[in-house]
């Protein structure tokens, strides 16, 4: 096994069990709660025999993919071993389906935790957030396994967090470059960030970007509160602003998919979806009482 930040090799080869990816994430239904903890028991058992006594690098690249071969390898190959001074280890949570995501991620010497079921984004994330709290990170970057963040950005999007500027920071395609071309997708960007600009008091112009860069420290005192199975990017914003977290943006280049079609759904059902998630988080957490945050900056 391979020191944090470094590669632990391909020959370890993925494991083969049975994995279920019967519907896609946007058109199944969510997870029954007790089936994510048997599924994440049995896969956090797995992952612990392949990487005994194993501790992460003080910065995590955190991949989600599901079914997404033909692309992740790309990225793989893209990601930095060193931000910012700090050495970077790359973390991919396969969220089950029936393809080679897997094996495509330990050939290219990704640190790799295989769901054995499709749960959805929302849990494989918080798989990635627990294991980062756990195995010593102290930053983590979650980008996508499609090809349309750029790892050459990492730096970027970590530095406002090594200056202590920022807990949480978000990419933004618009004050960056989008160079997609669904102008509905575009629309919903910009009324989202406004609502959700509006709800935490804030000026956010991308709150719905996947390109994150975020303090361990805060992770640990938010992640108990998540609970969506998908879209959970509005969710964990949501929370974190509530939770009187730093956030800040910076500018990035939104990328198409690298090959493939996006797993969100179409536009009208990802844009009523998120809305929920939106709406019922702030509900939630409006009513929601608790201790503040510890001190920003650990």
């Amino acid at each position: 096994m391979s020191q944090p930040g470094g590669s632990t090799g391909g020959s370890t080869g993925a494991p083969r069990h049975p994995r279920n990816s019967a519907t896609a994430p946007s058109a199944r239904t969510p997870t029954d709660p007790a089936t994510a903890r048997r599924v994440i028991t049995a896969s956090r058992l797995a992952f612990g025999e392949r990487y005994p006594d194993f501790k992460l690098s003080p910065v995590v690249g955190l991949i989600c993919a599901y079914e997404e071969e033909a692309n992740i390898g790309a990225v793989l190959a893209a990601m930095p071993t060193e931000a910012c001074g700090l050495a970077v280890s790359t973390l991919v949570i396969v969220d089950g389906g029936s393809d080679h995501t897997d094996q495509v991620s330990l050939d290219a010497g990704a640190i790799t935790f295989v769901l054995s079921e499709n749960l959805g984004h929302g849990y494989a994330l918080r798989v990635g957030y627990a294991l980062c709290i756990e195995l010593g990170a102290q930053y983590v970057v979650t980008l996508d396994a499609d090809g349309q963040n750029d790892p050459a950005e990492i730096p970027t999007m970590l530095q406002p967090l090594i200056d202590d500027e920022a807990d949480f920071v978000v990419a933004s395609r618009r004050l960056g470059r989008d160079t997609t071309t669904d102008r509905f997708r575009k629309a919903g960007v910009v009324v989202f960030s406004w609502v959700m600009s509006a709800m935490g008091g804030t000026k956010l112009t991308d709150t719905s970007n996947g390109y994150r860069a975020l303090r361990v420290l805060m992770l640990d005192d938010v992640v108990h509160r998540l609970t969506q199975s998908q879209y959970q990017t509005a969710e964990l914003l949501i929370v974190c602003m509530k939770r009187g977290w730093r956030i800040a943006e910076r500018p990035t280049v939104w990328l198409p998919r690298s090959s493939g079609t996006t797993k969100k759904g179409k536009n009208y059902l990802f844009g009523l979806r998120y809305g929920r998630v939106v709406l019922s988080t702030w509900w939630r957490e409006r009513k929601a009482s608790g201790h503040p945050p510890l001190p920003s900056g650990g």
